[in-house]
């Protein structure tokens, strides 16, 4: 771990940063330009002691989860994200089709989304990040483990069917199943889709025949049809916007103005998880 070297470029990638950039509003009595060590901490979940400590050059050496939302919350590009974790004394993530490190172009999209639910989703259907609206409606589905690709999740928790009506049910089984062939096509023997692939098969006799339908793709529907809990049903078109490799996408859900559905997301925006009671 060099600790020295690690401060540095922490120290230099937050002060390049302005709070715009991560989504933050820039507020009164700012003397830097930069983001604050509090403000990275908050962005990465981390105690604003242990990121001072790092910066300092007397911190632990931080795990790979931590260096991931460093990484992150930073905005980093692959190679800034690979040379962090040799600094930090880790070996380099290993890149494949389904790397689940965000694209900053992308990050720096969804930071300017504030009226419209909006997430990142890996090729695999993982939720990367999403803002304050998506999850309200969607949740926040686990970190580890094959439960975080949402093609698993639809076959294997049916409560995860629930924010899709259920004459929509079929429409959507069908769009996970495609996406995971694409998916696994281009991970291919060995990688997360490929065990996901293996357990859906032996788990779910609805996934194998929605399986042999041969279906693959990697698009979203136009329109969708959300459920809410206590707001009920929330009509709104789906644009995606995809990284130029195509392993990543950002799905932006807009509801037609003056319609109740852009009442409902208002609402969802002020309140978050709070009931409506």
């Amino acid at each position: 771990m060099n600790r020295a070297a690690l401060a540095d470029f922490l120290r230099r990638r937050r002060e390049a940063l302005r709070p715009a950039d991560v989504g933050l509003v820039p507020g009164p009595r700012r003397r830097a330009p930069g983001l604050r060590r509090e403000e990275v901490a908050a962005l990465t979940g981390m105690s604003v002691d242990y990121y001072a400590r790092l910066e300092q050059q007397r911190g632990p050496q931080p795990s790979e989860q931590m260096l991931a939302a460093l990484s992150r919350a930073l905005r980093l590009t692959v190679e800034e994200r690979d040379y962090l974790f040799r600094l930090a004394g880790h070996g380099v993530p290993r890149r494949t089709p389904l790397d689940s490190h965000v694209a900053p172009a992308l990050l720096r999209v969804l930071d300017r989304l504030e009226e419209s639910p909006a997430l990142i989703l890996s090729g695999l259907g993982e939720m990367l990040v999403q803002n304050r609206q998506a999850e309200a409606i969607f949740g926040v589905p686990p970190a580890t483990g094959l439960g975080r690709s949402s093609a698993y999740r639809w076959f294997m928790d049916p409560a995860s069917r629930d924010v899709y009506p259920p004459e929509d049910h079929e429409r959507h089984g069908r769009s996970q199943v495609a996406s995971l062939r694409a998916a696994h096509s281009a991970a291919g023997p060995g990688s997360v889709a490929d065990e996901i692939l293996r357990v859906l098969l032996r788990e779910s006799p609805e996934f194998v025949r929605v399986w042999e339908l041969h279906e693959v793709s990697r698009r979203f529907e136009d329109h969708k049809t959300l459920v809410h809990p206590e707001l009920g049903r929330i009509d709104v078109a789906c644009q995606a916007l995809f990284t130029e490799d195509q392993s990543q996408a950002l799905v932006v859900l807009t509801p037609e103005p003056g319609s109740e559905a852009e009442e409902k997301i208002r609402l969802l925006a002020v309140l978050g998880h709070e009931t409506f009671a």
